[in-house]
């Protein structure tokens, strides 16, 4: 599938410091797209912009925003809109997990997993709305996990979050949709990040980074007259169990 130049086009992907929204956002900048990428951690975020930017043909800024804070949100949004001149794509790809039995978690890292996973995507899509609406429409990508349709001991926090954002992102999607606004959730398998802590690398057969990016661009290309809601992505050939 070609997908269509992005100039002119104005996205901006949550987390996009590493992992998933990092090449997202390298994807997009790759299409012409004009980027904004934030995290909790702010000079990173303008590094890795920075060194996205030097690839092209578009550009990629950065910034600090914390997605459990809403005025932070809302400052995001309008930041990319004033930057670039409105805003088109939304990916909220920020997430945090909470591995832990129930009777072991601590309150605060509950608090932490819902507040970014969940409550953070609420407060983005919340605040997008009125500048996709003065576009004409937009796209919002919500990046879930296989992990919000498959319970898993020790990551209740993180099942819960995933299970709620799928939840959220159906209702979502009906409710923004005669606003010309899309809204697709993308469930990846595991993928090799350093997300949760672990290490990159060292095991092939997850998915990369790049497949989803890759899947986000096919998206955007595909045929306005219909939608992929809700699209599964999984490694082709994970480890047999037993």
């Amino acid at each position: 599938m070609h997908t269509p130049s992005l100039q002119g086009k104005v996205a901006v992907v949550t987390g996009g410091s590493r992992g998933i929204g990092r090449e997202i956002a390298r994807a997009l900048v790759a299409e012409q797209g004009s980027v904004i990428i934030c995290g909790r951690d702010g000079r990173r975020a303008e590094q890795v912009a920075a060194e996205i930017s030097r690839t092209g043909p578009g550009t990629c800024a950065g910034t600090a925003c914390d997605v459990r804070r809403y005025a932070e949100v809302e400052g995001l949004m309008r930041h990319a809109a004033e930057t670039f001149g409105g805003m088109d794509i939304l990916v909220n790809n920020a997430g945090v997990a909470g591995r832990g039995a129930v009777a072991d978690l601590p309150l605060e890292k509950w608090h932490e997993v819902i507040d970014t996973n969940l409550t953070g995507v609420f407060y983005c899509c919340r605040a997008a709305i009125p500048w996709m609406r003065k576009r004409g429409g937009g796209y919002i990508f919500n990046i879930s996990s296989l992990a919000g349709v498959n319970p898993i001991p020790n990551l209740s926090a993180y099942n819960a979050s995933k299970f709620g954002l799928n939840g959220f992102s159906e209702a979502f999607m009906q409710e923004i949709r005669y606003d010309g606004i899309k809204v697709s959730t993308i469930l990846p398998g595991s993928v090799d990040t350093e997300f949760g802590g672990r290490a990159p690398g060292q095991e092939s057969w997850r998915l990369a980074p790049s497949d989803i990016a890759q899947l986000v661009l096919h998206l955007l290309a595909h045929d306005p007259r219909s939608l992929p809601s809700r699209v599964e992505i999984r490694p082709t050939q994970p480890p047999k169990k037993g």
